[in-house]
């Protein structure tokens, strides 16, 4: 390691979750979702394990995104999850992606840059109003793909807006939606191979929303969709656990203050640890504020004073440090744990935010266990 910070990345927990993904999707088949890195997890060594583990395919958010995992040399399906800009469409038909379409224009764009029979995902929107076909629409869109020489229909999909909130009856809404519009497109005579609507909080939540197959991202890094959703998501096992190690001590007095703007001030003596790691490795400058907390030996240690670009102060009360010892940020040491929805829940955000934030500066360290 060139750094006293690292993550660890267990593969083995990876495939045990898709594993379980498999298991409780069946016999709908599991896409494991890699983009943004593996959420930030490694694209690469995670879709292997992925798909060692019974995954049938992979999606991606951006056409480099799949184009790097075939020069890798993945030949599975790789869907691309949105429309891409035109000037990217040639590297995707060469790469063979699977495309998601829900525009005239689009497909014409596919038309152009090169491609023949080249498969290509309807996209409805029932509900999220980001991007999607209208429902009105789609009946449309799927009798233009069947004329056209240059694609063909390989899957019909949408995506729920509010599946990680079951109580909420929004979701039920869309599915029925989208099993309506399911039902007009096969009277038409479009039968897609594919279905799918159900990302990882539907895949767990809501089995009538598994159709062919689900796509699953966060549940894959062995992470809960929800707190609502922490009852189903109890056999996953988290993948990536975050650590530094100790590069200096110090003593402070009583009145003494520390970091930028001096917004901490100590009430007693105290042993300080400073970790070469902050705000440019993905923790945030605010962590402090919002009660964040380290564990060294074992035991919770609260950050204090603004986190900087480079290092963050640790409050070891009386306790003996040393440098060199083993801090986690995410993870667990001893009887304790920290959590990426730990994180997420101080800084008012999501643990896909806390994860797929962790830099590119952070050394990746791979374990099969």
């Amino acid at each position: 390691m060139s750094r006293w910070v690292w993550a660890d990345i267990d593969l083995g927990a990876i495939r045990h979750n898709v594993e379980t993904l498999c298991s409780i999707a069946a016999p709908a088949a599991v896409w494991a979702v890699v983009k943004a890195d593996g959420y930030g997890h490694g694209a690469e060594q995670v879709a292997r394990a992925a798909l060692g583990a019974g995954a049938a395919g992979l999606c991606v958010a951006l056409v480099q995104e799949g184009v790097a995992l075939r020069e890798a040399g993945f030949d599975c399906p790789i869907l691309v999850l949105s429309e891409q800009p035109t000037t990217e469409l040639t590297s995707a038909v060469r790469a063979g992606l699977e495309l998601t379409v829900y525009s005239y224009s689009q497909l014409e764009a596919i038309a152009v840059a090169g491609g023949r029979d080249h498969p290509v995902h309807l996209k409805i929107d029932t509900g999220m109003r980001r991007v999607g076909a209208a429902a009105d629409e789609a009946l449309a869109l799927a009798d233009a793909i069947a004329e056209s020489t240059a694609v063909r229909l390989a899957g019909v999909c949408t995506h729920l807006a509010i599946a990680d909130e079951p109580a909420d009856p929004y979701t039920a809404a869309q599915i029925e939606l989208f099993d309506d519009l399911l039902s007009a497109l096969a009277v038409a005579c479009h039968h897609p191979p594919l279905v799918h609507a159900a990302n990882s909080a539907a895949t767990l939540a809501f089995p009538d929303s598994r159709f062919g197959m689900v796509r699953a991202g966060i549940a894959v890094y062995g992470v809960s969709p929800s707190a609502a959703l922490d009852h189903l998501a109890g056999p996953l096992r988290p993948a990536l656990s975050l650590r530094a190690r100790v590069s200096h001590v110090k003593q402070v007095r009583a009145g003494d203050r520390i970091s930028y703007g001096l917004r901490h001030r100590f009430e007693g003596s105290t042993n300080v640890a400073t970790l070469p790691i902050g705000y440019a490795d993905g923790v945030p400058r605010r962590l402090f504020q919002t009660g964040g907390e380290v564990l060294i030996g074992g035991r919770r240690r609260p950050i204090v004073g603004v986190v900087t670009m480079d290092q963050l102060m640790v409050d070891c009360g009386t306790d003996a440090v040393a440098i060199g010892d083993e801090a986690v940020l995410i993870g667990s040491q001893g009887g304790e744990s920290i959590s990426a929805a730990e994180w997420g829940d101080r800084l008012g955000t999501i643990s896909y935010e806390v994860l797929c934030g962790i830099s590119a500066r952070v050394d990746r360290r791979y374990s099969a266990a």
